[in-house]
């Protein structure tokens, strides 16, 4: 796998259909913490805010959020195939955005309230 130097230079390095997803997760979680240093951690996409940081990646026929709030959404989270603090969307379907935009939202205000205590 290359070692990319930014965000942008990851998603210009994927297929065409990842491009689109991975364009899309990267534009609602700049819409959520628009704040957020972008990098590149563990080989992904990554965006770290004051406690904490999601993740997005891609595979062959998926791409991912990773370290998000999922266990607080587990009914809606019913129809997708997600692991622990991962949730894989198909990269022939659009990301759901309202799922997405709750998801990080909470992720970034539990991180916060931990951080607090």
């Amino acid at each position: 796998m290359p070692a990319f130097t930014s965000v942008e230079e990851y998603i210009a390095a994927q297929s065409e259909d990842a491009r689109a997803r991975l364009r899309e997760l990267q534009a609602i979680v700049r819409s959520v913490v628009p704040d957020a240093t972008e990098t590149i951690s563990y080989g992904m996409p990554t965006y770290k805010f004051g406690a904490g940081a999601v993740y997005f990646g891609t595979a062959r026929r998926h791409c991912a959020l990773y370290g998000s709030a999922l266990h607080r959404f587990a009914d809606e989270l019913r129809d997708f195939d997600t692991a622990k603090g991962t949730l894989r969307f198909p990269l022939d379907r659009p990301i759901p955005e309202e799922l997405v935009r709750k998801l990080v939202a909470a992720t970034v205000a539990e991180r916060e309230a931990a951080r607090k205590r």
